[in-house]
């Protein structure tokens, strides 16, 4: 049996203390495309994160993975639960992949290995995301993965000086069984 958290291209793993490093360079390529915008931090502050993340013991519905290119060992993004209802049977989650790795798969690749834990394992029924309206990669990403726009909410978030819109998008778990494989 091959491992779960494992495809062609990125192998998804718990957030080691070395990878402190890894997540600032991250957070400053987000900040760079606009999707986030926070005082900086000390490196100290990401080795401290990095180190909590690493010993914090996984909640099941809500964690942050490290993405790990496969064909070199590097970590190229992060990919997460952020938000879950287990009672109505949702959750959210997020990616983001550095910079000089986009545009190779490693997105598509570890967000369907997140969706796939999530509805065969936890049997959620539904996934939503959140996307700046501006990041036109990642509506298309998500798009290409078989996510529905639900909606707009007009110059929802302050970001840079100014009121961006974000665009919610979801995927039901049939609809996601349809174009993707539950098992690996």
């Amino acid at each position: 049996m091959t491992s779960f958290w494992v495809g062609k291209r990125v192998r998804l793993r718990g957030i080691e203390p070395g990878d402190a490093l890894a997540f600032q360079r991250l957070a400053e390529d987000e900040e760079r495309l606009g999707d986030l915008l926070n005082p900086p931090r000390s490196g100290e502050s990401y080795r401290t994160w990095a180190e909590k993340q690493a010993s914090a013991h996984p909640d099941s519905d809500r964690f942050q993975l490290a993405v790990e290119a496969v064909a070199t060992g590097d970590v190229v993004g992060g990919v997460g639960s952020h938000h879950a209802d287990p009672r109505s049977g949702w959750f959210e989650y997020g990616v983001t992949i550095g910079a000089e790795h986009r545009r190779g798969g490693y997105a598509a690749e570890a967000a369907v290995l997140l969706l796939r834990y999530m509805f065969a394992e936890h049997r959620y029924h539904r996934c939503q995301v959140r996307i700046f309206a501006h990041n036109e990669a990642s509506l298309a990403l998500h798009r290409r993965l078989g996510f529905v726009e639900e909606g707009r909410l007009r110059e929802h978030a302050f970001l840079a000086g100014r009121h961006r819109d974000v665009v919610m998008m979801g995927m039901l778990a049939d609809e996601f069984a349809q174009l993707h494989s539950m098992t690996t």
